[in-house]
């Protein structure tokens, strides 16, 4: 377990490759091919091999490491395995000719890179000399870029089967692992055959050791799905919907994932939901079942019935009575992970079921009670097992007369007509009208808030007085100016020069005026894998969110996320911007590999490890995207439109898991709108359900450069004040919250009193009492523990974080002196560079060869923008006269803030300046 205060890469690293192996999911293992023997003879097969992926794409990959061992450098390593060199060989000579492509700009990354094609003779003679044969194949997507049903992306390509056709067809001991972060089909299993299938997901900077010790049987495989593979992409409710660029409809309703296909598609299922195999065998016995007026317990018996050490998932489903709701035939409502049990030992689990978890939403109020969750008369069984399709009967327990569990009110229902699938009488599937909204929204919103104290000016109270009890917090906001108000909802970003370099957003007190107030400056990092900053400074890289699901071992997550917290705050970063918790409603989307599961229980709990986890050290998470972000194509402007106990089930639970549980204190709401109004700005979502019935206290951010809109209108990322009327307090991101006042309608709200102060004020005190639980008002407060000491000097002395940042202001035009330039050999330069105006630019650097340099000399000037290669520059010493290398930028360059960096290979360059000009 981790050692209290002390933040030890290698102990993080550990953690780290323990939760890569125990995500891992074992699909087949015939003939006990794994694990393998040590010394085995191994041909390694696919270029993935080569090209390991720590993560998924877009911000919540953007991690820059120290380093990323992949499968194969943990196999030929660590792991000491005899890699055939010949077959190495064929992949090093064909890569000269087909190098990685990593795509040019955001979200262009290819889903695969392309294979190299087999030979027979080559797979014959590896075949030979050789015991086992790996192939290992590999898929990203993220944000901005779904998957496809398409070869090289959810399907192989012709390559790939012809890969898997020619190595099973001579090897009996063939092992494929899935270098995902998605799943994908997987028809070729039974076409093929081979003889081992492991997904091991994109397992962080860790994932090949993690997957060494799954092979090698250090760790025996214990992770379980937290999703259906079916047998074709149309089998997934959702396919007939999914992808639609306008409008989604959510058609399955509640029966999402294994809901679905245990009720109406059995036989469709490839591997079910929670389907894991082990090198060991378990029995799960269940002893009892108890109830009393709160909660269900089941007390089970697990044993290791194998010859190897293991850890096994109790997994505990519910069948609840069908009553006039309809309900699936099976609903998670429990899990344990054992602990790492020997040959013979057994060990006995409680799993605890609070009664109001199977109740079901009502919102037709066919049951007598709408908008509420209800707990149907009837018998409710109880099925305990190692995955949803095995699971067998434990008992049942029975409610005598329906209960109201809760009663709430209608919010967020659709706008629009639509069927949603249910249960006929017979069982078989059946579809109903989805009751649409009977409230008018704009009617739920206070017309009056409480009294908004008057504009007093400064009366010297400062925020720590408020802190002290000296004033109340309306007295102390009462000072602030309308000017102030709209500020302090503007967030700033991304790579604010106001907190840690390259980070994505900062917000408090971002401006003179606020800072007067003692407002700090709160710093919050992309994201879920890992924390992001685009200055170049190194983090540490995590296994995906889906992997770290399906180790279904919250204990584990949660240590994994104290280091990460640990590493929060010694880069002084107040809020990770995940965990991402979005249900994976259907395989293709791109964001997936963010996000844990089709489940929202087990999505809820995984999010409470790693708040619990991240609140250790005084830092946290903030929960997203906040709602229904289930396709990233056209993720600004696809409306999700879905009934209302869909939302409360499945898209909304697991958020309230984290709210209640979790203690979620910081949430983003999504792009895209739901039933009619873009969640930033949707009041239902964020006040009525998060903040009134879910009772919760904390911020709601909105994701960066994200749209509102009122009632029957157009989106605009300008219409800030429908989000400050839903109380969603913190509009990401501007450049500069003062300068930024001609961009949105803040001001002209207040003005014309569309939105009163006091709702501003609402959003204020929200802001306020956020940023007194932070470590940021700890260290504008002098109060620094023995723990940020350590972290502080840990940070000086680590040479992956940037230090020192050389700030440039451009508008349109700066020139930075070349004195400023460390042009010596092996050293960076590194530029803070904060656009003033938006379009496309160019860098001019006036250089020369130093005089004293051999006129045959190679100086070579590598240029950076945010961690990505744009040129190099290279001189010959006799390059004596003063010449102007200019890079165009090929993008267009927003407002905002970017790093260059300009590495020195080579020694022997003289620069003048550096200029960024606008060109047009």
């Amino acid at each position: 377990m981790m050692k209290d205060n002390i933040f030890d890469v290698q102990e993080y690293a550990k953690v780290a490759r323990q939760a890569a192996a125990e995500g891992a999911v074992l699909l087949k293992n015939d003939n006990n091919v794994l694990p393998l023997a040590p010394k085995s003879k191994v041909a390694l097969f696919g270029r993935a091999q080569f090209n390991y992926y720590k993560s998924g794409t877009g911000s919540g990959g953007m991690v820059n490491t120290r380093y990323v061992v992949g499968i194969s450098e943990a196999l030929e390593g660590e792991g000491g395995y005899l890699i055939d060199q010949t077959v190495k060989k064929h992949y090093e000579e064909w890569l000269k000719d087909h190098p990685y492509e990593a795509g040019n700009g955001w979200a262009k990354e290819p889903w695969f890179q392309e294979e190299m094609p087999l030979t027979e003779e080559l797979v014959e003679r590896a075949r030979q000399d050789n015991d086992t044969a790996i192939i290992i194949i590999g898929r990203t997507a993220g944000e901005d870029k779904d998957n496809v049903a398409e070869a090289g992306s959810y399907y192989l390509t012709e390559i790939e089967e012809d890969m898997l056709k020619k190595v099973c067809g001579v090897f009996e001991r063939t092992i494929v692992l899935l270098n995902v972060g998605n799943i994908i089909d997987m028809s070729w299993v039974k076409k093929y055959n081979p003889a081992s299938v492991i997904y091991l997901w994109q397992g962080g900077q860790e994932g090949g050791n993690g997957a060494l010790d799954v092979l090698t049987g250090k760790v025996n495989p214990c992770g379980k799905l937290t999703d259906t593979i079916a047998k074709e992409i149309s089998d997934y409710p959702s396919s007939a919907n999914y992808g639609n660029p306008t409008r989604n409809l959510y058609v399955e309703d509640i029966y999402v994932g294994y809901r679905y296909f245990e009720t109406f598609a059995k036989d469709r299922v490839l591997y079910p939901f929670g389907y894991g195999l082990s090198y060991t065998t378990f029995s799960i016995q269940s002893r009892a079942i108890y109830q009393d007026d709160l909660k269900v317990a089941v007390d089970v018996a697990v044993t290791n019935t194998g010859n190897m050490a293991g850890k096994e998932v109790v997994q505990v489903y519910c069948e609840a009575p069908q009553g006039k709701l309809g309900k699936p035939k099976r609903v998670l409502a429990g899990f344990a992970k054992s602990k790492l049990l020997s040959p013979g030992e057994s060990q006995d689990l409680r799993i605890e079921i609070p009664l109001g978890t199977l109740s079901s939403y009502d919102d037709s109020g066919v049951t007598g009670y709408k908008s509420a969750w209800v707990l149907e008369e009837g018998s409710y069984g109880f099925y305990v097992g190692g995955n949803v399709r095995e699971a067998s009967l434990a008992g049942s327990i029975t409610i005598e007369s329906l209960k109201l569990i809760e009663q709430l009110q209608e919010a967020l229902a659709p706008v629009t007509e639509f069927e949603r699938m249910r249960p006929g009488k017979d069982g078989q599937l059946s579809f109903e009208k989805v009751p649409l909204r009977t409230i008018d929204p704009k009617k739920t919103r206070e017309k009056k808030l409480p009294p908004a104290k008057e504009y007093t000016g400064d009366l010297g109270y400062k925020l720590a007085d408020v802190e002290s009890g000296k004033v109340s917090m309306d007295t102390f906001l009462s000072q602030l100016s309308d000017e102030d108000l709209c500020c302090i909802i503007r967030g700033e970003g991304m790579s604010s020069p106001k907190v840690t370099p390259g980070t994505a957003g900062a917000f408090g007190g971002v401006t003179e005026s606020l800072k007067s107030f003692g407002l700090p400056v709160a710093c919050c990092a992309d994201g879920p894998s890992g924390i992001r900053m685009d200055c170049g400074s190194l983090a540490f890289a995590l296994p995906i969110g889906t992997c770290l699901a399906c180790t279904w071992n919250m204990e584990l997550v949660e240590e994994l996320f104290r280091y990460e917290g640990l590493e929060l705050r010694r880069n002084k970063i107040d809020n990770l911007l995940g965990p991402g918790m979005n249900i994976h409603r259907h395989p293709l989307n791109g964001r997936n590999f963010e996000y844990f599961s089709e489940d929202p229980l087990l999505t809820g709990k995984m999010a409470v490890a790693q708040l619990q986890g991240m609140h250790k050290y005084g830092v946290t998470g903030t929960i997203k995207h906040f709602a229904c972000n289930n396709q990233e194509s056209n993720r600004y402007d696809v409306e999700a439109v879905v009934s209302e106990r869909a939302l409360r089930e499945i898209y909304l639970k697991g958020f309230e898991i984290a709210v209640k549980e979790g203690g979620a204190y910081s949430i983003m709401t999504s792009y895209n709108p739901v039933n009619g109004l873009w969640t930033s700005s949707n009041y239902d979502l964020v006040t009525t359900i998060l903040r009134k019935q879910w009772g919760y206290k904390g911020i709601v951010m909105t994701d960066w450069f994200a749209k509102g809109n009122d009632e029957g209108e157009e989106a605009s990322p300008q219409n800030v004040a429908a989000m400050v009327r839903a109380q969603n307090d913190l509009y990401m991101v501007v450049l500069d919250a003062k300068k930024n006042s001609g961009n949105d309608n803040l001001a002209e709200a207040l003005e014309k009193g569309t939105t009163s102060r006091g709702e501003f004020l609402r959003s204020a005190a929200n802001i306020c009492n956020y940023l007194l639980t932070t470590l940021a008002w700890r260290r504008q407060q002098g109060i620094f523990s023995q723990l940020d000491e350590q972290l502080t000097k840990s940070l000086e002395e680590d040479d992956g974080i940037i230090q020192n940042m050389i700030p440039l202001d451009v508008d349109k035009c700066a020139t930075l002196s070349g004195d400023l330039i460390n042009t010596q050999k092996g050293e960076s330069t590194h530029l803070q560079v904060t656009i003033q105006e938006a379009g496309y630019y160019r860098l001019e650097i006036t250089c020369k060869a130093m005089e004293d340099i051999s006129e045959l000399a190679q100086i070579p000037l590598s240029i950076f923008l945010n961690q990505n290669f744009v040129k190099t520059i290279t001189l010959t010493g006799s390059d004596k006269i003063w010449r102007t290398e200019i890079i165009d930028f090929e993008e267009p360059v927003l407002q905002n803030t970017y790093f260059i960096k300009l590495y020195f290979g080579l020694g022997g360059m003289e620069i003048k300046d550096l200029k960024i000009v606008k060109i047009k």
